[in-house]
């Protein structure tokens, strides 16, 4: 930083001379959106997946996706006026290509954003997109700095990065810090895709989940895994062990552009996985949500590639039409199946919902708002999602909708 600071912002410069911090440790009680924390030599690392579940499959990016902590936020009160919080982040770069943006911390000071920042330091992991191997490098903690709140008694959350996997290290205050209870917000379970974990979204409040959160006045537990919603059974089973009022599940886009399954196994899938979650929430409202409009595979089975050769990161899809016929998948072709697998079970299941993804995007608006990547939405297509499923899912006549004593 150059100049001071205006109120509210934030900068990632070290304490100042004059200011008494008090530093208090981050423990459960501050932390909302992550199913586990990890102690490190650093601090404690959230994890949106337990740790039994994570031993079922060792993929690289399963890990690297379940650790970065979308939806994951620390949550006080305090009369701070100054915020400081140490951490060491993990960014993810590839190898000649330039590097990535910084993830980005969003303050919210009574539920009404109040700053930004970015920190420094920490690793880097460094994939090889031709060989398929990961380098590691190494780099220090960095500080979160923000300043300018103001002195009353306030609740303060800190919205982590859903782009770098975060180690929380420490957290100082110029006031003290108690943690705040949830007060009867119901809390909202979703789980889905990149685009639900908040890929091309501008900081980890902008991305859909988090503002349909807010617009619907609940407490969000993110499971959303980038290129990692494939109906694992150990995902199910972690939906259906973690306490929830609402759950919502997206379906579709990993399946096809990872080429995992045919039809023929992909219905039995989907009811495995309802099934399973209905285990431990028999009567909770629970949405089936199918793929928003991805052009390369509305037609187009995966497996689906990356192309780096604009200098940015893009995506294609590689499979042939035609072997639609052999039971290869499509996003339309999923659609189909999941609205008519809902409507079979939901004869049965008066809690259970679906939501065709198209209503949250579709082809006017990719006129309007195209994939960037021809993959992920943008910030202001995030913005329109967010919006849109709330209006659906917490309005007066949808499922989310709260019953009124």
């Amino acid at each position: 930083m150059t100049s001071p600071p205006a109120p509210g912002s934030a900068a990632t410069t070290g304490a100042t001379e004059t200011t008494r911090w008090i530093t208090t440790p981050v423990t459960a009680d501050l932390v909302r959106g992550a199913l586990e924390l990890e102690p490190t030599a650093h601090g404690l690392a959230p994890h949106r997946l337990p740790a039994w579940a994570r031993a079922q499959w060792s993929d690289g990016q399963l890990a690297m996706a379940e650790a970065q902590p979308a939806g994951v936020r620390l949550v006080f009160r305090t009369a701070a006026t100054a915020v400081e919080l140490d951490t060491l982040r993990t960014r993810v770069g590839y190898r000649d290509i330039p590097p990535r943006p910084d993830g980005v911390y969003d303050l919210l000071v009574d539920g009404v954003p109040a700053g930004q920042a970015s920190t420094t330091g920490g690793k880097v992991l460094l994939l090889d997109m031709a060989t398929g191997t990961a380098e590691t490098q190494d780099g220090p903690v960095g500080t979160v700095r923000f300043e300018g709140l103001p002195g009353r008694v306030k609740d303060v959350e800190i919205w982590l990065p859903h782009t770098e996997i975060t180690e929380l290290a420490q957290l100082r205050t110029d006031a003290p810090v108690e943690a705040v209870a949830r007060r009867g917000r119901r809390v909202w379970l979703h789980h889905g895709s990149s685009i639900s974990h908040g890929s091309n979204a501008a900081s980890p409040a902008t991305t859909w989940t988090a503002l349909a959160s807010s617009l619907g006045g609940v407490d969000l537990v993110n499971l959303g895994f980038g290129g990692s919603a494939m109906l694992d059974p150990f995902t199910a089973r972690t939906l259906r062990d973690t306490p929830a009022d609402l759950i919502s599940v997206k379906i579709g886009i990993n399946l096809v552009n990872a080429d995992v399954m045919r039809l023929r196994a992909f219905g039995p899938a989907v009811h495995g996985f309802l099934d399973t979650i209905r285990e431990g929430h028999p009567e909770t409202p629970l949405l089936v949500v199918s793929p928003i409009l991805c052009p390369i595979h509305e037609d187009t089975p995966g497996p689906g590639a990356v192309d780096f050769s604009s200098g940015t990161l893009q995506f294609a899809a590689t499979g042939d039409p035609a072997e639609r016929a052999a039971g290869k998948l499509t996003l339309k072709v999923i659609r189909d199946e999941l609205a008519r697998i809902v409507a079979q079970r939901a004869a049965d299941d008066a809690a259970l919902y679906y939501l065709d993804g198209l209503t949250l995007y579709g082809e006017a608006d990719f006129a309007e708002l195209p994939l960037p990547d021809r993959l992920h939405p943008d910030t202001a297509a995030h913005r329109r999602i967010g919006e849109r499923f709330a209006a659906h899912a917490f309005g007066s006549d949808g499922p989310f909708a709260e019953v009124k004593a």
